[in-house]
């Protein structure tokens, strides 16, 4: 990618009045880019849908040259800190010299066989991102997002869905100065910019990796020839009392991204929960559709594995990359204080990292992001778009 000049700025404020806490928050970002910005995205936690709409809209109105969305959350990031179930905004702006950017909504149509998402802007060559912002409630994120490279070839998305204080019904996204209750929004990141994209799914292996040899649907029947859960129950016995805790908190399982490694290890599975297990068939239902031949392994994920995972997987990017300059970050809202104990802990991971860049988002009810050339939706991820000056 071409070598680009960028400005990256964010801010945080918090306030009962969400109108102006994001008129603070919006004008924040953009007084520490000399007001000049081509791209700003912001972030409202608010009791009230109305009084985050009428925020949103008040955001908007701020920043008339650049390309505005955003999103309302249950919890905001800005500024190198989280703000958690509290009325506050988070926003970032960014100057994008040589970038086009376009901005989209989203609507679902319904199909004879299934539905039809109306509202992508056409492909060109010179993209590089979409960012994502979804209703989980009313937009398909995960049948969308799994399926988009049949129609978005290998265009990588980054994002999150959003959420709002009162659950269905308060969702509220903003994309062209308009308010949208329902669908998704986002962004086409295209032209002369450096980015790349950083998920971290905080896991650890347990045990070996299986072949799936007998399923049905989303329910694993068989790993290397024996019996699901009795493999399972062999591979906790085997483990430590901590280990045994985390499995009896939440197991998860990896699915391998490539068959033909010689070896798994962590970073090399996409992460789905186990749902529940059926002792009668001596089965074990788990969060996706699995087909027989592939490579699966246990994981446990704890505050310490997914801290280690998160800092590995973003030295090894800066290593990477080189200077780094601005970030997205979307955060579960299963992190955070519920996790780490504080809702600092992503956003001061990135500063540690990568430096004291320009960066905001907001605590996700999923989030979006790429594992090994594909895109999905998570759980208990950390997922960041970085931008950087320069590849290596």
């Amino acid at each position: 990618m071409a070598l680009m000049t960028s400005r990256f700025a964010d801010s945080l404020a918090v306030g009962a009045d969400l109108a102006a806490t994001a008129e603070r928050a919006i004008g924040q970002a953009l007084s520490r880019l000399g007001d000049q910005a081509d791209l700003v995205c912001f972030f409202i936690c608010g009791d009230e849908p109305e009084d985050v709409a009428a925020a949103g809209l008040r955001a908007m109105s701020l920043a008339p040259g650049a390309q505005v969305i955003g999103c309302s959350a249950t919890g905001v990031i800005g500024d190198g800190h989280g703000v958690e179930l509290a009325p506050a905004v988070s926003a970032w702006a960014a100057t994008l010299e040589g970038a086009r950017l376009t901005t989209f909504a989203l609507e679902t149509l319904t199909a004879e066989d299934g539905f039809v998402v109306v509202g992508l802007p056409e492909r060109s060559p010179d993209d590089h991102v979409g960012i994502l912002l979804a209703d989980p409630y009313t937009f398909p994120t995960d049948a969308f997002v799994e399926r988009s490279g049949e129609v978005l070839g290998d265009l990588p998305l980054i994002g999150g869905l959003a959420n709002g204080m009162g659950g269905r019904g308060s969702v509220r996204l903003f994309a062209d100065g308009q308010v949208y209750t329902e669908g998704a929004i986002g962004v086409m990141i295209s032209g002369k910019v450096n980015v790349s994209t950083v998920v971290s799914q905080g896991c650890r292996p347990i045990g070996p990796s299986m072949v799936v040899t007998r399923a049905e649907e989303n329910v694993l029947l068989e790993l290397a020839g024996q019996p699901a859960l009795g493999r399972l129950e062999d591979i906790v016995s085997e483990l430590d009392e901590d280990d045994r805790e985390l499995v009896a908190s939440g197991l998860q399982i990896g699915l391998a991204m490539d068959e033909y490694a010689e070896r798994h290890e962590r970073g090399d599975f996409l992460i789905r929960g186990v749902l529940g297990i059926d002792p009668d068939r001596e089965a074990v239902a788990i969060g996706d559709v699995v087909e027989v031949g592939r490579t699966v392994r246990f994981q446990v994920r704890d505050a310490a594995t997914a801290d280690e995972d998160l800092y590995d997987l973003l030295d090894a990017h800066r290593e990477e990359l080189g200077r780094v300059e601005g970030a997205l970050l979307f955060s579960c809202n299963g992190r955070g204080s519920a996790m780490f104990g504080t809702a600092d802990h992503d956003a001061v991971a990135l500063r540690d990292t990568l430096g004291p860049i320009g960066m905001a988002g907001f605590f996700a009810a999923g989030e979006v992001g790429p594992v090994a050339g594909h895109n999905h939706v998570h759980g208990f991820t950390a997922s960041a778009l970085v931008f950087s000056s320069s590849s290596r």
